[in-house]
């Protein structure tokens, strides 16, 4: 589990603490607010710099212990770049850099960029980065290992700023969202003998604090509302699913439509009786990433208030593969009255998704649905682990969760959708079957999800290579990222609060 690190905001003049960390622009430039913070340090800083042939280039950093002249044990310089390159400086991987220097030493940063803003947002947005890279997961470890030993719990971390009371107002949002970012990696990273659809949904009922309301919908209650398709996946298991229904209302108006974000939650994943090989199994744990990022997301929301109506959808089941588990050449029936006949068992989540797709239409009526899955390995062949596979019916809908990706690095790539590839999912026995071959995977299976979309504006995300297992960057060292909860809160605040 995650340390909490203590981030404070204080004006500058305020003592440096055992780790000062400043920031220098190109040439090894120090900012006035930073040289007055080290004061004679400085000539230190300088000729460490030449030494180690620092430049300033944008998270290169260096290191001097027991600097002269200053009562820090430390002094950590980390490179800012050119402020005229025409390259924006990603604050929160400035700060996930930051935090991976300081460690579990109590530190005091000087935040003043040489020829960069250095407002109370930018203070904030490193900030962000700081409690990103904190984030550990080591709940079953009865022993620690080096790495813990070394590093401790971390100490706390002063932000020297120009205004501490509006750095302190702008934190508090991001704060709550990457509180909403450990909720999601939490989830991901439990085992799936601990965290199955009937405990899954109880960690969604904890939501409830915040003021979000929760809906737990049992078998029976699927059952009757004749949701085959989810139903179908999940009989293999001895662990009946799970559907799970969050509302946070923040709108003005509390019968606005809302936004509806949907996500996929094969909390393991076989493969059924189309059995995955065993190399690399142990991962299928993870096969619940777009609901834990739709939990994580409406946590963010509402611990920061967002002003919105949301509507959250998590189809929890387990893939496994028993004497009662559906076969290829089976046929079920959607919630949408639409017959599936299977061909794959392994292609499993696109039919938890159907049914929610279509139950979230239905129930809300809503501006929009997103839906987030770790959906196929196809998408890491196109993609890799850099962008996830979007896939939309709505141009303004794809370019907004485009700005929003490039403004938090979770980045998409839209992938098309057509006629031609639709037709490769028609079955001879029923309405449409759930695997479409070799090629065009990751395609075939956005165009099996369309066909329970009617005209709401809708997006699919594929997060195959980015929900779990991807490189580790600076504000991230989990092998559950929490991908989808920075993006989505910003598609949200940009364009529909």
């Amino acid at each position: 589990m995650s340390h909490s690190l203590k981030i404070t905001f204080e004006g500058f003049g305020a003592p440096l603490r055992d780790t000062a960390l400043v920031f220098a622009g190109e040439g090894a430039v120090l900012s006035p607010e930073a040289s007055a913070a080290l004061g004679e340090t400085v000539a230190a800083v300088e000729r460490a710099a030449k030494g180690e042939r620092f430049t300033g280039k944008a998270l290169a950093s260096i290191v001097l212990l027991a600097p002269p002249d200053t009562e820090a044990a430390r002094v950590i310089v980390i490179g800012t770049g050119a402020a005229d390159d025409g390259k924006p400086l990603d604050l929160s991987m400035l700060g996930g850099t930051a935090m991976g220097l300081i460690g579990d030493k109590p530190a005091t940063v000087v935040f003043s960029l040489d020829g960069r803003d250095s407002d109370a947002e930018n203070a904030a947005e490193f900030a962000l980065g700081l409690a990103l890279r904190n984030y550990r997961f080591r709940k079953y470890k009865t022993k620690k290992d080096k790495d813990d030993e070394a590093r401790g719990k971390p100490a706390g971390v002063t932000i020297l700023v120009d205004d501490p009371a509006a750095a302190r107002k702008a934190f508090k949002r991001r704060q709550a969202i990457a509180d909403g970012v450990t909720v999601a990696r939490d989830l991901v990273n439990e085992p799936p003998n601990v965290l199955y659809p009937a405990s899954f949904a109880e960690r969604a009922e904890k939501l409830g604090k915040l003021g979000v309301e929760v809906e737990v919908l049992e078998a029976k209650a699927l059952r009757k509302l004749g949701m085959g398709a989810l139903l179908g996946v999940a009989q293999g298991s001895v662990r009946e699913p799970r559907v799970v229904v969050m509302r946070w209302n923040g709108a003005a108006n509390e019968k606005d439509a809302p936004l509806a974000f949907i996500g996929k939650g094969v909390t393991f994943d076989t493969g059924g009786i189309s059995i995955k090989s065993a190399g690399g199994m142990e991962d299928m744990k993870g096969d619940m990433a777009g609901a834990a990022c739709v939990v994580g997301l409406l946590h963010a929301l509402a611990a920061r208030k967002a002003r919105i109506n949301a509507v959250g959808v998590i189809g929890l089941v387990e893939n496994m593969p028993d004497g009662n588990a559906q076969r290829p050449g089976d046929i079920v029936t959607s919630l949408s009255g639409q017959t599936i006949e299977i061909i794959n068992t392994d292609a499993e989540g696109r039919l938890v998704l159907a049914d929610l797709l279509w139950y979230a239409q239905r129930e809300f009526k809503p501006v929009f649905i997103i839906n987030l899955a770790t959906l196929t390995g196809a998408i890491m062949v196109a993609l890799g682990t850099e962008h996830a596979g979007l896939f939309s019916n709505d141009d303004a809908l794809s370019e907004r969760l485009g700005e929003a990706g490039k403004a938090t690095g979770e980045k998409v790539w839209r992938m098309p959708l057509a006629p031609e590839y639709d037709k490769l999912m028609d079955s001879k026995f029923a309405d449409v079957k759930n695997a479409g071959g070799r090629h065009a995977g990751s395609i075939t299976a956005a165009q099996f999800l369309q066909r329970f979309v009617n005209d709401t504006p809708w997006a699919h995300l594929d997060i195959a290579g980015t929900g779990m297992g991807a490189p580790a960057s600076a504000i991230n060292q989990s092998w559950g990222s929490g991908w989808g909860v920075r993006l989505l809160d910003r598609l949200v605040a940009d364009n529909y609060e």
